[in-house]
């Protein structure tokens, strides 16, 4: 039932940038680029969510360099793309929303053939979970990569970009400087937190500087890494407070490794089949058929997962904080503002049905996203798209959903 008191229609701000409403789509990748440039389809399903009522919509996973991808599906920001990227942003300001730009690099998550030479780290072992061998950053690789991100967000603002979104979490490379899982450097960019935030913070000046006074800056990070060996609290909300003094406008916050513990992020369990009947490689179908249950395990979905953890850090931080994780009801979204946040970011919520927005205003309490997850299987070969929404979806997975929505009952 809706609340008469409810902040979701009311407007917000992050740093300069003014919100329609509390939500914004989340950066969930949608493998909707071609040749890591924007596509028509691209366009047209951020414009179909900006349609749909949403306070600001967020590109997903654009890399600030070449060897930053890990999918040929991504974006890569180059001069090449800002004209493709300014006509979704036209059309997003014309639909009545905001619009952003997930920025980051992938790290140790890459292959020689997407990243176009070793992929590169904070620190130099072999990455099973690629499987690739990883090169560790020179001194001046690090810097020449902090000022790569801030050339990223000037692009962002030529392209028409209302907020950026750094990302720091999930395991991507700033968080694998953070990370000690990740980082096992012996030098000043490792060892103590204050080592292995330097990274960050280096790119973290330079995007300030390059977001000016008209462009928000947000920054997605973890919680907690989401296994034994990887960050907790004590230490992401030291980072917290340091983002914060570094005049960051607003943190998404989230956690998990999509690397080491990629059900931590989203949450349920991943449909194995999906996710290999769309693979083109022959030896990584059959490897992850034989073993992806074991390398992927399962952790309950539930509803605003993530919202224990998250109200520790809104008591001890100060700044607009925008919650992810678990809201697909006008329920949970109500319960989550209501706690003190100031936005609600929705991914597989506006997937399932990228007007739910509009259709809360008309009193609909839920998205009817089912959190099985075939959109997560399906986004690392092809685009991201609900299985309600796919007219040849093969038995096999037809089954395969209904045995995964029977177990969560």
């Amino acid at each position: 039932m809706k609340k008469d008191n409810s902040l979701l229609f009311t407007e917000g701000r992050i740093g300069p940038v003014s919100l329609r409403n509390r939500t914004i789509r989340s950066a969930a990748f949608e493998g909707m680029a071609d040749g890591n440039s924007p596509t028509r389809m691209l366009k047209d399903y951020h414009v179909s969510v900006a349609e749909g009522g949403v306070g600001m919509t967020t590109l997903a996973y654009a890399s600030v360099t070449r060897n930053g991808l890990s999918f040929p599906s991504q974006l890569w920001m180059r001069p090449e793309i800002i004209p493709a990227l300014r006509d979704i942003t036209d059309s997003i300001h014309a639909a009545g929303a905001k619009a952003s730009i997930q920025l980051g690099h992938c790290g140790n998550m890459s292959h020689r053939s997407t990243a176009g030479e070793t992929p590169i780290s904070a620190s130099g072992r072999f990455n099973i979970y690629s499987p690739t061998p990883v090169r560790k950053m020179r001194d001046d690789e690090i810097i020449a990569m902090s000022k790569s991100f801030g050339e990223a967000v000037r692009m962002a603002r030529d392209a028409g970009m209302d907020c950026v979104e750094i990302h720091a979490g999930h395991g991507y490379l700033i968080s694998q400087f953070l990370s000690p899982y990740t980082n096992h450097r012996r030098d000043r960019w490792g060892g103590s937190l204050d080592n292995r935030m330097r990274f960050m913070k280096l790119c973290m000046n330079e995007v300030m500087e390059a977001a000016g006074s008209d462009t928000g800056v947000v920054v997605k990070m973890n919680m907690r890494d989401g296994f034994k060996g990887g960050m907790e609290l004590d230490e992401t909300l030291t980072v917290g407070r340091e983002l914060e003094r570094l005049g960051v406008h607003a943190l998404v916050l989230s956690g998990g490794f999509v690397s080491k513990a990629p059900m931590y992020v989203m949450r349920g369990e991943m449909p194995i089949k999906a996710l290999t009947h769309y693979m083109d490689s022959r030896w990584l179908k059959y490897g992850v058929k034989m073993f992806g249950r074991m390398m992927i395990p399962s952790v309950p979905y539930k509803e605003c997962y993530f919202l224990d953890d998250a109200k520790i850090f809104r008591r001890e931080l100060r700044l607009p904080l925008i919650y992810v994780g678990g809201c697909s009801t006008r329920q949970s979204i109500d319960r989550v503002l209501d706690e003190g946040f100031e936005f609600v970011q929705m991914g597989r919520a506006l997937l399932t049905m990228p007007d739910f927005v509009n259709h809360m205003r008309d009193g609909l309490e839920s998205s009817g996203c089912e959190h099985v997850n075939y959109c997560i299987g399906r986004m690392y070969s092809r685009e991201m798209a609900c299985h309600k929404c796919v007219n040849d979806l093969p038995p096999a997975l037809r089954r395969e959903i209904d045995t995964i929505k029977s177990r969560q009952r």
